[in-house]
C-alpha cells in the first residue's frame, strides 16, 4: 500500500467512436489521427492506472476498488445498452460459468458478477438517449413519419405497452429502417426535428441497424456542464455526443440493443430491461461545503464531487471514507503535498486521514459511498 497521495497515469482507450482532440487537449499532448474515446482512472484489469513507481494501481491496493473514473469523449454515438441489477448480474454470471462460456467469448453477456450503475457529468454540452419516452408522445412522433411498416410498433404503444413495442422495434428489418430514415429526411415540420436528425446520423454509422428504430422510443436528453445523468440498472441508453466525467461501478456487464457490431442477445436484454416510461430529470449538484459540490447517486459503489477551492478561500478540507481518485480538469492545485495541473490525476489511499486541496483549479473527486 502506498503511504500518501500519489500521482497516477490513466489508460487511454481508442474506440472508434472517440474524439481525436478532446482527451489530448485535457492531457496537454499533441493529438494523433487515432480516436481517443476514454481515459480510465482506476484499477480495472483491462486498463489499470499506474503509479509513479510503475506499479499498477490494483497492485497497490489491499482490497478491490469498487469504482472506475473515466473521461468519456464521444464524437460519434455509442451502442444502445443497459446494465443488470446486482441479482441479475450474479445469476447471469453463474449461469454462463456453469455453461463453460469463456470470459472473452464475443457472445458472453456477464463477465463478472457485479452490477454497473453509471453517472455521467458533462464538461460541456452533452447529448444522450435515456429511458423510454411517454408512449403517447412516441405515438405522435412515429405517426408523424407516416411509415406504414411502423404500425406494429405504434399499436402496442397506443395501448401503453412499451415492452411489446420494443420487441417489435428490435426486429425491424433493414428495409423498415431505410423507410424510417427516408421519412425523417423528407419530413418538413419542426416538431421532433432533433429526434429525426439523430435518426439520420445513427443510420449513417449503422445502416440497416434495428437500433435506429429503437432510438425513436427513447428520451433525447441534452445536458449542460452543471448537470449529470444517472443510469441505473435496466435503463436503456446511449451516449450520443460530448465530453464528460463518467463514474461507474467496476464491472464489464453490458447488454446491447443495437447501433453496434457486437453481440446483441435480445432475450437476455429483454429480461433485464426496465421498460417503464420516464421523464428524465438531470441531476444538479448541491453544495456540501464551500467549494465542494456533490451529485447525488443511488449507487453505494461511488460518489462524485467537484472541488473548487477558490470558492472556499483557496482551500477545501476533506475527510476520506475510503480510497479516492482526483482528476484536475483546469487550473492547478495541491492535494496534500502533491502538485497537480490540468489533466493530472492522483490516488488517495484509504486510511490516509484528513487532507486539503488548495489552489485555483477544478477537481473531480471519485469516492466510495458518502464523501
Amino acid at each position: 500500500m502506498t503511504a500518501g497521495i500519489v500521482r497516477i497515469e490513466g489508460v487511454v482507450q481508442t474506440y472508434a467512436w472517440g474524439s481525436t482532440t478532446a482527451i489530448p487537449a485535457l492531457l496537454g499532448v499533441e493529438p494523433t489521427t487515432e480516436p481517443q474515446a476514454e481515459l480510465w482512472l482506476g484499477a480495472h484489469p483491462l486498463g489499470p492506472a499506474r503509479l509513479d513507481d510503475g506499479r499498477r494501481l490494483g497492485d497497490a491496493l489491499d482490497s478491490r476498488l469498487p469504482f472506475l473514473l473515466k473521461v468519456l469523449a464521444a464524437a460519434a454515438p455509442l451502442s444502445l445498452q443497459a446494465h443488470p441489477s446486482p441479482e441479475q448480474a450474479a445469476r447471469g454470471y453463474q449461469r454462463e460459468e456453469a455453461a463453460g462460456v469463456p470470459l472473452d467469448a464475443p457472445h458472453r453477456n456477464y463477465r463478472d458478477p457485479n452490477h454497473k450503475p453509471e453517472l455521467i457529468c458533462p464538461l460541456g454540452r452533452f447529448e444522450a438517449l435515456c429511458g423510454f419516452r411517454d408512449p403517447a408522445v412516441t405515438v405522435d412522433l412515429l405517426r408523424s413519419l407516416d411509415v406504414a411498416a411502423l404500425a406494429p410498433v405504434i399499436d402496442p404503444l397506443a395501448a401503453g405497452d412499451v415492452r411489446a413495442a420494443l420487441g417489435v422495434a428490435l426486429g425491424a428489418s433493414p428495409e423498415v429502417v431505410s423507410n424510417v430514415v427516408d421519412a425523417c429526411r423528407q419530413a418538413s415540420h419542426e416538431r421532433f426535428g432533433a429526434e429525426r436528425s439523430w435518426v439520420i446520423r445513427l443510420a449513417e454509422g449503422h445502416p440497416g441497424d434495428a437500433g435506429v428504430v429503437v432510438a425513436l422510443l427513447l428520451n433525447l436528453v441534452v445536458l449542460g456542464a452543471d448537470e449529470a445523468l444517472e443510469l441505473p440498472a435496466g435503463n436503456l441508453h446511449a451516449y450520443l455526443e460530448g465530453v464528460g466525467i463518467e463514474l461507474m461501478a467496476n464491472s464489464d456487464n453490458v447488454l446491447r440493443a443495437g447501433l453496434t457490431s457486437k453481440h446483441v442477445d435480445v432475450p437476455e436484454l429483454m429480461a433485464i430491461l426496465d421498460c417503464t416510461s420516464m421523464e428524465v430529470s438531470p441531476i444538479r449538484p448541491h453544495v456540501l461545503a464551500p467549494g465542494v459540490e456533490l451529485w447525488d447517486s443511488a449507487a453505494a459503489d461511488f460518489r462524485l464531487t467537484r472541488l473548487r477551492p477558490d470558492r472556499a478561500g483557496g482551500t477545501v478540507r476533506l475527510r476520506p471514507q475510503g480510497p479516492e481518485i482526483l482528476l484536475v480538469v483546469d487550473g492547478a492545485v495541491r492535494a496534500g503535498d502533491l502538485p497537480l495541473g490540468k489533466g493530472q490525476a492522483a490516488f488517495v489511499p484509504p486510511g490516509i486521514g484528513n487532507y486539503a486541496v488548495t489552489g485555483t483549479g477544478t477537481v473531480y473527486r471519485a469516492t466510495v459511498g458518502t464523501p
